[in-house]
Order: structure tokens, then C-alpha cells, then sequence
């Protein structure tokens, strides 16, 4: 474990001293509880971009930009899948030897 220093206004730190008291347990211990449930709520929020974005050939040179687009395009409202479309897809073409 880390030692470290926080600053808290006054009205702050009594209220945490009276919590503490009322709850049985030490200052540090309600700030170690309160940060670690911020830093999962946060972590929690983020927004990650999906990293197999562009991996593979798809024969089409505008998946960068409608990514997002392209992988929910199926979705129906509330997560319900819509029937997949059927349009050709276009083939790879082989040099004739």
C-alpha cells in the first residue's frame, strides 16, 4: 500500500471524520473504499474503440470512417436483430495466369 496526501475543505473532512465514527472505521479506510468504487464507475463509462476494427479485407475502402455504422447496421431497436440483408458481395479479383 501507498501513503499519499489528499487536500478536503474543512466541511469535507468533518463530515468524513463523523462518517467514520458512525460506521466504526478508519478515515483511510472509507477513502480507499470511495476511490476504488469512482475509479470502477468510471472505468465503467468509458467508451472503448472495438480493436478488430479494420482487420481483414472487406473489398470496401470506406470502413475507417462508417465503422459504427456498418457494425450496428443490423440492430433493430432495443438490441432486437433485424433480418440481414442479402446484397452480393463483391468478389475478389484473381490475376489470370
Amino acid at each position: 500500500m501507498k501513503r499519499t496526501t489528499i487536500f478536503l475543505d474543512e466541511g469535507a473532512e468533518r463530515d468524513l471524520k463523523a462518517l467514520a465514527a458512525r460506521k466504526g472505521e478508519p478515515v483511510a479506510s472509507l477513502v480507499r473504499e470511495a476511490i476504488a468504487d469512482y475509479i470502477v464507475h468510471q472505468a465503467g463509462s468509458e467508451v472503448r474503440e472495438l480493436s478488430f476494427v479494420g482487420a481483414g479485407r472487406s473489398g470496401r475502402s470506406d470502413v475507417a470512417e462508417r465503422h459504427e455504422e456498418l457494425l450496428w447496421d443490423e440492430l433493430g431497436p432495443h438490441g432486437a436483430a433485424k433480418r440481414p440483408s442479402r446484397a452480393p458481395r463483391p468478389r475478389a479479383s484473381r490475376s489470370k495466369r
